[in-house]
């Protein structure tokens, strides 16, 4: 499987895993499968570490609003570096940085100071600017993850 045929499978499956874990009615679940099938797709391992003053994953990221500290290139070519903290101190909220592909952090038009909202999701975590609602990166559970990765097919 090539990798643009793949990119849309993965894009359309994360669309469909969006849409049926949403907690609403039919009109939403469509605006979300239609908002998430142009989110951007990466596994929680490699898209959430620490923030600079803890240990990576020590705990699992909270829901809400964080603000963008800081934006730096990623040791991985192509990724940006995004140090988030908790707007508010809602209970086992802390700062934490994300990983995720330049293309979408420049389609985002993300920069230091803009809001993203964490919604916790059964298959892992959806990021969406605060001010737009609708999700552009999805970090998927290992879990999750695994089912979507291509696998080959013997005849």
């Amino acid at each position: 499987m090539n990798t643009a045929c793949t990119a849309r499978l993965t894009a359309a499956l994360a669309a469909a895993l969006f849409a049926l874990s949403a907690p609403a009615g039919a009109e939403s679940i469509a605006s979300s499968a239609s908002s998430a099938g142009s989110a951007s797709v990466g596994s929680l391992s490699d898209s959430i570490g620490g923030s600079s003053d803890s240990s990576a994953n020590q705990q699992p990221v909270a829901q809400g609003d964080y603000r963008i500290v800081a934006v730096a290139e990623a040791a991985r070519a192509g990724r940006l570096q995004l140090t988030l903290e908790p707007l508010a101190a809602a209970a086992g909220a802390t700062g934490f940085t994300l990983t995720l592909p330049q293309e979408t952090a420049a389609a985002q038009g993300l920069a230091a100071g803009d809001v993203l909202s964490v919604h916790r999701r059964a298959y892992g975590l959806a990021f969406a600017r605060a001010d737009r609602g609708e999700a552009f990166y999805l970090a998927l559970a290992e879990d999750w993850r695994r089912e979507l990765d291509p696998q080959a097919v013997r005849l």
